[in-house]
């Protein structure tokens, strides 16, 4: 809980992926915002939500369900800063585009992806090994480093702020020194809205 230029708000952030422990707590205190009518800040830098099976039997599903129906059922005015990387679906459930934010703003650094170029990379090399081994097929180690490295590349040159906001997958950049005046701007507003 927290006040921005007077406003009470409820802050929602993270660092890396989401856990079945910070799915619940995250609906859970979505849900108490709701209640006491704080508008949410979400300031993300996910990278998308665990995996594994040690994940799946802890939950990771069932929690991260519940967050998304809490957010999706969430009243109040919605704020998105995208601080660093907003992958997967990650994106989801830390209010992202899909989930239409009354103000979703991005840092210069920030980057929205599926996943992250490294990550995208790896994943192809396997299958393409895995499709030579089935077929028997020497594996040609040049092409496929050229091949990730053009991934790479790829994922570097449209992942990046300037790009998704040209595709308006946010409201703009902005200097991150200025996040707090955009923020009580946008709580001013929403505040004022429903006065009226």
């Amino acid at each position: 809980y927290a006040a921005i230029e007077g406003h009470a708000v409820g802050i929602l952030t993270n660092n890396g992926p989401l856990d079945s422990d910070g799915a619940n707590k995250a609906a859970q205190f979505i849900q108490l915002c709701v209640q006491l009518g704080r508008p949410l800040v979400f300031l993300q830098n996910i990278t998308g939500f665990m995996v594994g099976t040690q994940h799946e039997q802890a939950g990771i599903i069932k929690h991260g369900a519940k967050l998304i129906q809490a957010l999706s059922n969430a009243s109040v005015p919605r704020f998105t800063i995208m601080c660093g990387a907003s992958y997967g679906a990650g994106n989801y459930g830390m209010c992202g585009r899909a989930f239409k934010p009354d103000l979703l703003l991005s840092w210069p650094n920030s980057k929205t992806a599926v996943m992250g170029g490294e990550q995208a990379a790896m994943t192809m090399r396997l299958v393409a090994e895995a499709s030579a081994r089935r077929s028997a097929k020497a594996i040609d180690e040049a092409a496929l480093q050229a091949e990730s490295d053009a991934i790479v590349r790829t994922f570097e040159s449209q992942s990046g702020a300037i790009h998704t906001s040209s595709l308006l997958l946010d409201d703009g950049v902005i200097d991150p020194r200025e996040t707090r005046a955009w923020l009580g701007m946008a709580l001013a507003t929403t505040a004022q809205a429903k006065a009226r």
